[in-house]
Order: C-alpha cells, then structure tokens, then sequence
C-alpha cells in the first residue's frame, strides 16, 4: 500500500488530528538530484570505475531548511537497468525518511504548543 492509499484511509475513517500528509512531504522538498555510483566516482577520480557502480542510482532530497535525506537504487542484473525506474525507486527510498523527520518536528510543535497551553493555564507541564 503506498502513502495515498494510506491517506485516503485515514481520511476515510475521519481521522483529523494532525498529521504529515503526503502533500506535506512533496511540499517539503526543495530540490532532488540524481546520480549514479559511477558518476560520482568518475567525478572523483579520472580512474577506470567498475561497471558496476552504474547500476546504483541516488537520489539526494534537499529539504526546505537545507536538510538532505538521500535515496539510493541499485539493480543486480545489468540487462534490468533502467535509469528512469532506478531514478524512481531512489526517490521513493529518500521520502520514506523524510517521514519520521516531520513526524518528529510535528510531535515537537504539538508538545511545544502543550506546554506553553499549560503555562498559560498555570499547570505544571509534563504532569
């Protein structure tokens, strides 16, 4: 089940605290660039790489604040290699650890505003 599915899920069941919707994390992405294994060594060295560093494809997610979640793909059999679907699969790679990033910061935010709510009021936060 990918994470529209999920969403659709949730909205059906009338789920609506907050929540890191998938909208969310496209949102959060900055920029995305791709590279292959093969590309970054060549760009490191002039040496002879071996062919099989192009077949492992990254994705390198930068994020709003600049934060960067990386992704990666890598084929076994050369004859599979599709750059396209390697390209796809290193982006879905790098969003899934975009989530637990904004879960974490939203979790944060919700405490931040529960405490100051509890200052407000005069009770002790955390009780």
């Amino acid at each position: 089940m990918n994470d529209q599915a999920i969403e659709q899920q949730i909205q059906a069941k009338g789920l609506t605290a907050p929540r890191v919707k998938p909208s969310d994390i496209e949102a959060n992405i900055a920029s995305e660039h791709y590279f292959t294994a093969e590309d970054g060594a060549l760009a490191a060295s002039a040496k002879k790489v071996p062919q099989s560093l192009g077949l492992l494809t990254f994705c390198v997610v930068v994020l709003q604040n600049g934060f960067t979640v990386t992704g990666e793909s890598a084929c076994a059999s050369p004859e599979n290699f599709n750059a396209e679907i390697g390209r796809e699969i290193a982006r879905q790679n790098a969003v899934q650890k975009i989530w637990p990033l904004m879960g974490y910061a939203l979790k944060q935010q919700l405490h931040q505003e529960a405490c100051e709510l509890a200052l407000l009021h005069g009770e002790v936060a955390g009780q």
